[in-house]
């Protein structure tokens, strides 16, 4: 999929030259961006998911039971 962005004409020609130093494409500067900010999103939303349960949790075990070693290293 194409997209269009406007953009400083100045800032668009540092970025380029920054990209051709490091033997990459503005292009795929631009595309690593929307992967890393994707990223970011989900574990933001992952997160944020863990702080719901940590709040919404006693922070209590279920009763009786009983915490083993062996299951902390059991390989899965």
């Amino acid at each position: 999929m194409n997209i269009t962005l406007s953009a400083d004409g100045e800032l668009i020609e540092k970025s380029r030259r920054l990209a051709r130093e490091k033997g990459t494409s503005l292009n795929q500067v631009i595309r690593d961006y929307l992967a890393d900010y994707v990223d970011e999103r989900k574990s933001s939303s992952v997160a944020d998911e863990f702080e719901r349960l940590v709040r919404e949790g006693s922070g209590r075990s279920a009763a009786g039971y009983r915490f083993r070693r062996e299951d902390a290293h059991e390989r899965r």
